[in-house]
């Protein structure tokens, strides 16, 4: 029993690296477009955009070539997270949110992740490329021995070279397959490590460098700046509602009440008609405060925690959306109520902007990090910029240390990825 159970495994094993190999290889495939047409794009476009700034037309151009740019880095932050387990600090100072042209174009060019970002893009075209080339070649070319000594060598020009075995007959296209078995296992080795040099790579460019401590210790002070601003910016905003809201039906409920008892002998039937609007103020103005506490902190969120409370609020919209939730535990309540308004302002942008009919909503805890995807099928477009409700959930998220990125080709569909570092209990 032990030997099959060891015989199994070794089985198991086996196939799981093979299927490890292709997909490394596919994801190679998929990545060499990428790195080598969107990078040398980009890189055009922004030598080409800055070279006008100083004709005036580089001062409208750039900002939006130089976003471009950033969301493109943003999704191979996400790509090298996701398939290589490379996980890049993105460290964009931000911009004011009323800034003009002048101060935007500027603002962003004096960023040391812009110019971290423009150094990447070569990089990219060119070492990029060939790492994700080789990840995807490398499982090949052992397949070619293989088949040499099924019959393609008949069909090969006299005297063709696989590697170092000169190959002229069915003795010598075996010599082939034999080193074709040799280069599969240093394949299945040397593949996964390519593709994850690939993501090394990028991460190396576009990482902080040496910088990184100074880096991050301006990240946290911008963040927690955002947050204070944020916090005082809740405070007002409750104080609003309550006086406008809640407060002003309770004083006229008051004073309703003063003309009741006024009226109660002299004229009853007004004083009904009074009593009925006095309860109907009352009836308003707690919903209108279930509604403001729902807005600080939902009791569903407290009660059921983030799965159910985002469903809940997945049932009040207006499109259809899907919800999958794979959470085996909770978080922290500041990291719950961080992910929870980060997925309400995104489904509000969905639902105003995108012209989406269909939501879909995943959002699962691994390796450390709560992943969540808002995916819809709307128009596209969207892109994180200063005063863009993205940019409130960026700062929010950056508070925790948690990071956003877009993808919104125009015609779309939209990807807000969100990703926040916590443990559950």
């Amino acid at each position: 029993m032990d030997i099959e159970t060891k015989s199994d495994d070794r089985r198991t094993d086996r196939t799981t690296r093979t299927r490890g190999v292709a997909l490394s290889a596919v994801r190679g495939l998929a990545l060499t477009p990428i790195s080598l047409v969107g990078s040398v794009l980009f890189f055009c476009l922004t030598i080409v955009s800055v070279s006008l700034v100083p004709i005036g037309i580089g001062l409208v151009t750039t900002p939006w070539v130089l976003t471009g740019v950033r969301a493109f880095a943003d999704w191979r932050r996400l790509l090298a997270a996701e398939w290589g387990g490379v996980r890049i600090q993105r460290a964009y100072r931000p911009l004011p949110a009323n800034a003009n042209p002048w101060a935007r174009t500027f603002g962003m060019l004096g960023d040391p992740a812009t110019w971290r970002d423009f150094v990447w893009l070569p990089v990219d075209m060119t070492a990029g490329t060939v790492t994700a080339l080789l990840a995807f070649v490398l499982p090949l070319y052992p397949l070619e021995g293989f088949a040499i000594a099924a019959g393609l060598w008949r069909v090969l020009p006299d005297g063709y070279w696989y590697g170092f075995v000169r190959v002229t007959d069915q003795t010598s296209a075996f010599y082939a397959a034999g080193l074709g078995a040799v280069l599969l296992l240093v394949t299945l080795w040397l593949t996964p490590r390519m593709l994850h040099a690939h993501f090394r790579l990028t991460g190396a460019v576009l990482g902080s460098g040496q910088g990184q401590l100074a880096e991050r210790v301006r990240v946290l002070t911008e963040t927690r700046r955002d947050a204070v601003d944020t916090s005082a910016a809740e405070l007002r905003r409750i104080e609003r509602d309550l006086h406008d809201g809640a407060q002003a039906r309770l004083v006229a409920m008051g004073m309703d009440l003063g003309t009741i008892e006024a009226l109660l002998e002299k004229n009853p039937e007004k004083a009904r008609e009074l009593l009925a609007q006095a309860r109907q103020s009352s009836a308003d103005a707690l919903t209108e405060l279930r509604e403001l506490v729902r807005g600080i902190h939902p009791p569903v969120l407290a009660e059921r925690g983030l799965g159910d409370a985002v469903r809940a609020l997945a049932l009040r919209l207006p499109v259809t959306v899907e919800v999958e939730v794979d959470l085996p535990g909770r978080a922290e309540a500041p990291v719950e109520s961080a992910g929870y308004f980060a997925v309400s302002e995104i489904l509000t942008n969905a639902v105003k902007h995108s012209g989406a009919d269909r939501i879909w909503i995943d959002m699962h805890h691994t390796e450390g990090y709560l992943r969540v995807a808002v995916t819809d099928n709307g128009k596209g477009g969207a892109v994180i910029g200063a005063g863009s409700g993205l940019a409130g959930v960026e700062r929010r998220l950056g508070t925790f240390d948690g990071v956003l990125a877009v993808s919104s080709p125009a015609g779309g569909p939209t990807m807000v990825t969100m990703e926040i570092p916590c443990a559950l209990s």
